[in-house]
């Protein structure tokens, strides 16, 4: 059905209206758009012009899109996929909390719940600093002569 494009996106994209029918935009109404977006007034008259020229564009871009059929296409409601197999993996039960609520322990008078967060303290205990030295002696980080004098 859809081996064969029944329109290209350059169509959407010409430079001249697709008919002499369009109703070309006025200065006045150029100047009441601004005046409605809070936007400045084109300073000179080839800034105008490319300012009409450019909302003609979008006006053009606007009725192809509009062109488009679209019968028998169910309106987008959402982006995100809302299918039901979604909706069963993304739902949060106690199972699924299951691991978290090892980590919590209540600490102090208030019982105050406290998450200890093991795979952060192992990766920085196991870090090792000197590993992203450029030079290193022994278990000291070696600077050069220029690098010091620059650093004081």
């Amino acid at each position: 059905m859809l081996a064969e494009p029944s329109w290209s996106v350059n169509s959407l994209f010409t430079s001249h209206p697709s008919s002499a029918t369009e109703s070309q935009v006025s200065k006045k109404q150029l100047h009441h758009l601004l005046r409605l977006s809070a936007l400045p007034l084109a300073a000179t008259e080839a800034e105008e012009a490319k300012m009409l020229k450019d909302l003609e564009s979008q006006l053009q871009f606007v009725r192809a899109i509009q062109g488009v059929d679209t019968d028998g296409v169910e309106p987008l409601v959402s982006l995100r996929d809302e299918t039901v197999e979604t909706a069963k993996e993304n739902e949060i039960t106690l199972d699924t909390l299951k691991e978290d609520f090892a980590q919590e322990t209540v600490t102090g008078i208030r019982g105050r719940i406290t998450r200890s967060d093991r795979t952060e303290k192992e990766d920085a205990e196991n870090w090792d600093a000197l590993a992203c030295a450029p030079k290193t002696v022994g278990r000291y980080i070696a600077l050069d002569n220029k690098a010091a004098a620059q650093h004081s």
